[in-house]
């Protein structure tokens, strides 16, 4: 048997539904293998994965590769997967298994405005997947989003469409809601972020705001919005 510890958190009201849901995503992902998947939480409220059968090392891997897994201790010069955990007045904090601290020094790549601000402007929300860097300035260990993470951010707010982000529902939830509100026809395609993170990419000339407020009450999720700026 091996176990497998990733960095998807679990969050929002109902842990074990959440649980069950991860269960059934990583069993479909996992298929193909010889392999029996069951789920755990960890104190840290991590997902931990215990994998048994032919190809439990196999699959442990993909598990890693695909999610990544919580450090103890951030080492200058290393990219790290993480997910956003909060948004202070000076700061974004990416949690990566220990928190980090993205000064607002180093969101300037995301234009003018405090933290907040800059969430707002790109739809960021609590547990959305990111990817940072940590380096060395004034002999302290600091961190920043990689080039990689600021390209995607920005082609979000480039885009000739608005983007409706979604955190703690699965694709399945999320098409559901947008059927039963009558969204059909607004809705481009379905982005997945992370296991249960995605981002509703909308049509030309549709509303993301007013997406937002159809699907809100439908479900119970953190959910952001970027305006696109050729929209």
């Amino acid at each position: 048997m091996k176990k497998v510890v990733t960095l998807q958190h679990i969050y929002g009201k109902n842990r074990d539904r959440m649980a069950e849901l991860l269960k059934s995503l990583v069993e479909n992902e996992l298929k193909d293998l010889e392999v029996k998947v069951e789920v755990s939480i960890t104190p840290e409220n991590w997902a931990e994965f215990s994998l048994e059968g032919e190809d439990d090392v196999v699959s442990a891997n993909i598990l890693t590769s695909r999610y990544g897994s919580p450090v103890k201790k951030a080492e200058i010069g290393k990219v790290y997967l993480g997910f956003l955990q909060a948004f202070p007045e000076d700061a974004f904090v990416v949690n990566i298994g220990v928190p980090l601290r993205i000064e607002a020094e180093e969101l300037k790549a995301l234009g003018s405005g405090k933290p907040k601000q800059l969430a707002s402007r790109f739809g960021l929300v609590s547990h959305l997947p990111v990817e940072v860097e940590v380096f060395e300035g004034n002999k302290k260990l600091k961190a920043r989003l990689t080039k990689k993470q600021l390209d995607i951010w920005w082609g979000w707010k480039k885009a000739s469409t608005d983007r409706v982000v979604i955190n703690g529902a699965t694709r399945s939830e999320i098409k559901n809601a947008i059927k039963r509100t009558g969204h059909g026809r607004d809705i481009y395609e379905i982005e997945r972020l992370g296991l249960l993170e995605h981002a509703v990419v909308c049509r030309e000339k549709t509303d993301g705001p007013g997406i937002v407020a159809a699907l809100g009450p439908r479900l119970k999720s953190e959910i952001g919005v970027v305006i696109g700026d050729s929209s």
